[in-house]
């Protein structure tokens, strides 16, 4: 339930009844569940809210009152102490910053602490409060955290980069965890599907191919019209991948500020991919210039500190660097992460996809890898590279080894909305 903060239109996300939110309790009947139900509404509303309701906070409900009118009214900074009042003063103080963070991680869910850790970010200006490590002690890891320390990695003081590498590490061997498996096993089979044998087990057959490959030897059934039977000479079925490398992977990333949970996700993805033996992984990651961070990949932090978050755009650039390291065009995947906001020269970029394309490389064009959804993006751009038979969608990480599974196997992607590429 999304509402606005002591009605100045400021959006409030965390504050909803029945989520289960420390301190939120149930609603019962009668005269406790009035009371309660004036109690959430207080809440949701704000400052404001306490003539409307005739309720006023006091203990823990004060706190988490504090907590949300400091960053989501006024124009100070969060900082207040618990019962703090409606007064949102103290500067950007480092350590009163620091208390206001472990004050809603008190209060509210990881959830909700990532979101109002984001919003303090952008409303308040406070990435430079990220540069002091009692700071990044207070935080609640998550990939927009990532991202923000990313884009201040340049200017970092060495001793914050050690916490700084820790938080990073942190969300990175989280989301390994989440991904990893399922990624192993979806591409896994893939790629063992792609291997077809002459003379396999029955349980092996793969009946599609063998049909299509038997329809010359149709027979007629005698006695049933319209009846027949093929007659499978020659058996084609799913082989085990070998242990040799049989697919080549590059990923190609945008790493314009707007991408950074892009960048995130697929530098933890590279390094699965690159720890499978049947597949060769490059990362390639670009701006204006052009980064190469393939001798990274066993570890995903040293990538993601290779990056450097903001800056121009040029696609053609990166694509040129990319075709230039393709050896074996009929078994390579290249996956250019971008928002398309070109900066170099567009009608080469589209001749190289054309080109890699024609050549027989399966090529798949991703606006976001992250889970926010469609971002802001080139519509011209995503639409020439529809024609060219890649079109340009959004995929959320849970979807991405289902897309590395079809490209691998030369079958249609599953895109998620057809009409987030056009």
């Amino acid at each position: 339930m999304t509402t606005t903060a002591g009605g100045a239109g400021a959006e409030v996300g965390p504050v909803t009844a029945g989520t289960g939110t420390a301190g939120a309790g149930t609603a019962g009947t009668g005269t406790d569940g009035e009371a309660e139900r004036l109690r959430r509404w207080r809440l949701v509303l704000g400052a404001d809210g306490e003539h409307g309701t005739g309720r006023t906070l006091s203990g823990r409900d004060a706190a988490m009152d504090g907590a949300l009118t400091a960053l989501y009214e006024g124009g100070g900074r969060p900082g207040g102490g618990p019962g703090g009042g409606r007064t949102a003063g103290l500067g950007a103080s480092a350590p009163s910053m620091a208390r206001w963070l472990g004050d809603i991680r008190t209060y509210f869910p990881a959830s909700v602490v990532q979101v109002m850790q984001r919003d303090a970010i952008d409303r308040l200006g406070l990435s430079a409060l990220l540069l002091e490590p009692e700071m990044l002690e207070a935080v609640e890891p998550d990939v927009h955290l990532v991202g923000t320390l990313l884009s201040l990695n340049k200017a970092m003081p060495e001793t914050t980069k050690e916490t700084a590498r820790a938080v990073v590490r942190a969300v990175v061997e989280k989301l390994e965890r989440r991904l990893s498996t399922r990624t192993r096993t979806v591409l896994g089979g893939a790629l063992d599907r792609s291997a077809r044998i002459a003379r396999p087990r029955h349980h092996a057959i793969d009946w599609n191919r063998t049909i299509r490959a038997n329809l010359k030897n149709y027979l007629e059934l005698p006695g049933r019209e319209g009846a027949g039977t093929v007659v499978p000479e020659r058996l084609i079925g799913y082989g085990r991948a070998a242990r040799s490398v049989k697919k080549d992977v590059v990923l190609c990333i945008d790493q314009s500020g707007s991408m950074a949970a892009s960048v995130v996700y697929a530098s933890v993805f590279g390094a699965v991919l690159a720890s499978m033996r049947a597949l060769r992984t490059r990362l390639v990651v670009f701006d204006t210039a052009v980064v190469d961070l393939t001798d990274r990949l066993d570890d995903p932090v040293d990538v993601l500190f290779g990056t450097q978050l903001g800056g121009g755009t040029d696609i053609n650039r990166a694509l040129a660097y990319c075709q230039s390291r393709i050896t074996r065009p009929a078994d390579t995947v290249v996956v250019l992460i971008s928002d398309l906001y070109e900066g170099g020269i567009r009608d080469e970029m589209l001749k190289r996809v054309a080109a890699m394309k024609a050549s027989g490389v399966q090529f798949v064009t991703l606006l976001a890898l992250s889970d926010e959804g469609t971002p802001s993006y080139d519509r011209a751009h995503a639409e020439a590279l529809a024609a060219l038979g890649a079109p340009a969608f959004a995929c959320t990480p849970d979807l991405f080894p289902e897309v590395m599974a079809a490209a691998v196997e030369k079958r249609p992607l599953p895109i998620p909305d057809k009409e987030g590429g056009r």
